[in-house]
């Protein structure tokens, strides 16, 4: 197994655990539960985007053991390159706004903005490392 596969493999197992919290513990204030919101309310659109979030993921992870076990070398290194630069997507939409609910209050425990921030930021270095390992 090349370090390609072995962070992309790390991603997916990370990522499934995520899927795990959103489809039958939505409200739990870990991984990407939405139980952080204080607004979170539980109504049907919410759920609909809870489940809509955690199909997403699933998309990746799919992909993500696909590439890793049929995908030649250049694939697993374009991935990675590509989930630097999707992962990196967080810092221009989702960053500041849970930065302000975090200023405003609005999400439980305060704080939880920079633990998600350094959790991505660890994500974006982890994959540069097995980027240019993977070289």
């Amino acid at each position: 197994m090349n370090i390609l596969q072995i962070g992309i493999i790390v991603f997916t197992f990370i990522e499934f655990l995520n899927i795990m919290i959103l489809y039958f513990n939505p409200t739990s204030t870990m991984g990407n539960g939405v139980g952080v919101f204080k607004d979170y309310s539980g109504t049907d659109f919410e759920k609909y985007m809870v489940n809509w979030v955690a199909g997403a993921k699933l998309i990746f992870i799919m992909l993500g053991i696909v590439i890793v076990i049929f995908g030649n070398h250049m694939t697993q290194l374009f991935t990675c390159l590509a989930l630097i630069i999707s992962i990196g997507s967080f810092y221009f939409r989702l960053n500041p706004l849970i930065k302000k609910m975090d200023a405003e209050d609005k999400i439980s425990p305060k704080g939880y903005s920079k633990t998600l921030n350094y959790m991505i930021l660890f994500f974006i270095i982890g994959f540069i490392v097995v980027f240019v390992l993977g070289m």
